[in-house]
């Protein structure tokens, strides 16, 4: 027990012990910006002792949110109003904070989980077109529109746009959402990328924007802020593993 209370380091990112709050979406964003709710929510987070807070996925694009109350960081509005709620809990928590920049992909355009979660149609007031490597529906989603080259270039460049911002923001570590399904992660699987150009086909395909994305990020930031990526350790073993490999 001792050992999760040492001190360690992401990166260049000093840390006074081992606990990490991880990302947990709270849906009650406004139009991407930060509410009076997440204010109070991270400052109870950052007095808890927890030596790194990571804030909850925050969408890279409009269309990239998991519900239309989703977080953001795809514009200077998002950016000004996270430094600013940075810079009012700084003095009086000790807490790293972190990021997560995110594209909900296929699994994106979503009802609030409290009323019911379900993907919500085009015409819908809160849907728009989802995006995926391939037109692939995630369960019994609406079929997403499989991303062109240009478009996919332009979602990478978002990615790195949105890492800019949260250094200009303040924070210190950028996590990179590429699980649970959402677009990084919808790459990675050969059941969902089913593309037959560069980023589809062999593992080393699938993995490219995920790799590209992250080494643009790394030289995109200063070399003080930590970069990391949220991934299943399972997808990069071919094949996968099993439970026991996975304790192992």
């Amino acid at each position: 027990m001792s050992h999760l209370f040492s001190p360690a380091t992401i990166g260049s990112v000093h840390l006074n012990n081992r606990i990490i709050i991880p990302p947990m979406c709270q849906y009650s964003a406004n139009d991407g910006v930060v509410s009076p709710w997440h204010h109070a929510h991270y400052m109870n987070l950052a007095l808890s002792g927890a030596a790194l807070v990571i804030v909850e996925a925050s969408a890279v694009t409009p269309s990239g949110r998991i519900t239309y109350k989703d977080l953001g960081i795809w514009n200077e509005s998002q950016m000004q109003a996270f430094k600013k709620m940075l810079a009012e809990i700084r003095p009086f928590a000790n807490a790293r904070f972190g990021i997560q920049i995110a594209h909900a992909g296929r699994k994106a355009a979503c009802d609030l989980p409290w009323l019911g979660g379900n993907n919500l149609p085009t015409n819908h007031e809160h849907g728009w077109q989802t995006v995926a490597p391939s037109a692939q529906p995630f369960a019994d989603s609406f079929p997403p529109k499989a991303l062109t080259k240009d478009e996919i270039l332009e979602i990478k460049r978002q990615f790195v746009d949105a890492a800019k911002r949260a250094e200009q923001a303040g924070f210190d570590v950028i996590e990179i959402h590429a699980a649970h399904g959402y677009l990084l992660h919808s790459f990675l699987s050969p059941n969902s990328n089913l593309r037959q150009d560069e980023y589809g086909g062999s593992f080393a395909n699938r993995s490219r924007l995920l790799v590209e994305t992250f080494k643009e990020i790394r030289e995109a930031v200063s070399p003080d802020i930590a970069v990391g990526v949220r991934i299943s350790a399972t997808d990069w073993i071919e094949g996968g593993w099993d439970l026991t490999e996975s304790i192992e």
